[in-house]
């Protein structure tokens, strides 16, 4: 169980200075919004250049391993981000790298200069609906198995929605050509 009290807002900066209330779980920050609401961390407040800077600036906010206490445990949603900037202030759009397979070498060279970065303050908070941030349509799966009614709208914007995992994919526990022992499941062994 968390022990983490997340805001209730409609976006990053309310949520540091005028949360509606503050919610462990989704169903009470439900009830405190009084409409659907969803988790999200977003970045708020200016960047800064090196991370003491940023810091020194949210003294009590986040932890700080250079001086002793900090933020009581409901109080922990803020936290730190080193984000890669460009000129404008914005995380830039990086193109996917093809593969050389030249001199020996599958990947191309890294650049010469590392990208800028900046630290940020990340706030995670429940986030309310409004005009400008929808709260996506629920995934066909989940709507299926809830069983939920849906006005023909939300079936679109489902129908329109990339596919994504419901739960990250497990690791395969056993192989194509092994069996588990009859008498003890536990024990993996060679199928001939």
């Amino acid at each position: 169980m968390s022990a983490i009290l997340y805001p209730v807002a409609a976006n990053a900066e309310l949520a540091l200075s005028r949360p509606q209330g503050r919610a462990a779980r989704e169903r009470e920050a439900r009830a405190l919004a009084k409409e659907a609401v969803v988790f999200t961390t977003d970045p708020v407040g200016p960047a800064f250049a090196t991370r003491e800077a940023a810091l020194d600036a949210y003294r009590g906010r986040v932890d700080d391993e250079r001086r002793t206490g900090g933020p009581p445990p409901e109080d922990r949603y803020c936290a730190l981000a080193e984000q890669v900037v460009t000129g404008n202030g914005r995380a830039p759009r990086l193109a996917p790298v093809s593969p050389t397979f030249q001199d020996g070498r599958r990947w191309p060279a890294p650049p010469a200069e590392p990208p800028q970065t900046a630290w940020r303050l990340m706030v995670s908070y429940w986030r309310i609906a409004t005009a400008e941030r929808p709260i996506e349509a629920p995934q066909a799966r989940q709507a299926r198995r809830g069983k939920q009614a849906l006005d023909s709208e939300t079936l679109k914007a489902i129908a329109r929605a990339p596919l994504r995992p419901v739960e990250p994919q497990r690791a395969l526990d056993i192989g194509l050509f092994e069996t588990r022992l009859p008498e003890n499941p536990n024990i993996v062994v060679p199928d001939e």
